[in-house]
């Protein structure tokens, strides 16, 4: 079912090592033109796009696009007790690590009367989206609340999908989430149509545009995304999530298994990748995907995942060319199932988020760990990275200056304006130098 790259034997230049990671055939750019309608339609018809998107992408028509206060109410009230226990210490796990990721503001003295502070300030509006198609993720909430929170930001807007099964109303575990962490801005809109109307904003729905676009989604919500950026930020292009395990001998087989499984389970393009320099570990694991594959609750799912072009088991040489291929794929999640993980992490740079040992299964990132699951998918852990708190935060220079702090760098700046060819710069300090009567 699923398949093997065998890179025993071989030493692969960077390129090629690229060239050999497994990726889905389905790709953001395809999904870029249908995209671009959706949001177009919506910049052109606000809210009846929204409701017509949704009639025809998720198979209802929502009475109400922008909730009602009274649905996050009823939904908090009916909310099982034992969800709300698991939501609660996830929040406040969530924002306990959320926290550690503001940096302090630091005054760097240059000289005497010259100093630069660095600051970070949150921005103000932020679009937090949360799947529902082929599963529902109240955990999705908290990720990206919580650290819009912790960041400072004032205004916060959630959309998630109108759900058929609830007679067009987003998910009520989503809404009741919303209400336990005081989202009262929340709209039943979703895809491509959803990521627009947060970055132009829908004047009928009192949705004002937004300068921050956030969360995971399918590939047409990474594809409107890319679309989008320039208008607003967003935080990455978050597509179908990945799994690579790198793991030896010792690893147990079963856990591998499992952990592949757990993600394979998302989406039929979801991908699921064991590296191992053991041939008897990977035959094993092979086993026992081919057995769980037919008895998971989402088996053709999982099938389609395991079967698909972006998943495969990896044989390589040794754990060090274990961990070129890990960097070289860029997973959202990596999990190190060895003998010696230190030694392993030590070689790692690209991931989204690394869970260690063979009792950190990456289920346990998508709920309780308190690390954010939202990450970067499709090999883009290579160059950004997961959200955070630092996700919602701009750093910003604030220089300043005395008369003798100016004075000390004077000469250099009318070296360097002359250099230039740019003489207003060096007459703009001169300026502050010259007798009172000459000004």
């Amino acid at each position: 079912m699923i398949q093997t790259i065998d890179l025993r034997g071989t030493r692969p230049a960077p390129a090629e090592l690229l060239a050999s990671v497994p990726r889905a055939l389905t790709s953001v750019t395809v999904a870029s033109d249908a995209a671009a309608g959706l949001i177009d339609d919506v910049r052109a018809r606000g809210e009846d796009a929204l409701r017509d998107q949704a009639e025809r992408l998720d198979r209802v028509r929502p009475e109400h696009v922008r909730v009602p206060a009274a649905h996050v109410e009823e939904a908090l009230a009916a909310l099982d007790p034992a969800v709300r226990t698991a939501i609660e210490e996830t929040i406040r796990r969530v924002r306990l690590a959320s926290t550690a990721q503001v940096p302090p503001e630091v005054t760097t003295v240059i000289a005497d009367g010259a100093e630069i502070v660095q600051r970070w300030r949150p921005v103000q509006r932020v679009g937090l989206y949360v799947p529902g198609g082929k599963a529902v993720y109240p955990s999705s909430v908290v990720m990206n609340v919580v650290p819009a929170q912790v960041a400072g930001v004032s205004s916060i807007a959630l959309a998630s999908p109108p759900q058929s099964a609830f007679d067009g109303r987003v998910h009520p575990t989503i809404l009741a989430v919303a209400g336990l962490l005081g989202i009262d801005e929340i709209y039943a809109m979703g895809g491509a149509g959803a990521v627009g109307a947060f970055a132009y904003g829908v004047p009928g729905l009192g949705l004002d545009p937004v300068q921050l676009v956030t969360g995971p989604g399918n590939v047409y919500v990474a594809a409107a995304k890319r679309l989008v950026r320039g208008v607003t930020g967003i935080d990455s292009e978050a597509g179908p999530t990945d799994i690579l395990v790198i793991a030896d001998k010792t690893a147990n087989p079963a856990f591998v298994a499992a952990d592949l499984v757990s993600q394979a389970e998302h989406d039929e393009l979801a991908a699921a990748v064991l590296v191992t320099d053991s041939a008897d570990l990977a035959a094993d694991v092979e086993a026992r995907l081919n057995e769980l594959a037919t008895t998971t609750t989402h088996a053709e799912r999982v099938t389609a995942s395991l079967g698909g072009t972006q998943s495969a088991i990896v044989l390589v040489d040794d754990l060090e060319q274990a961990a070129l291929f890990s960097n070289a794929f860029g997973p959202e999640h990596l999990e190190i199932q060895t003998d010696d993980p230190d030694a392993v992490l030590r070689q790692i740079d690209n991931a989204g988020a690394i869970f260690v040992g063979p009792y950190a299964p990456v289920s346990l990132g998508d709920y309780a760990a308190g690390s954010n699951h939202v990450l970067p998918t499709g090999g883009q852990a290579r160059f950004s990275a997961a959200l955070g708190a630092y996700t919602f935060l701009r750093p910003q220079q604030v220089v300043r200056y005395s008369r003798d702090g100016l004075a000390g760098v004077a000469d250099h700046i009318l070296a360097l304006s002359a250099a230039e060819a740019l003489p207003a710069h060096g007459d703009a300090v001169t300026a502050r130098f010259a007798n009172p009567a000459e000004r």
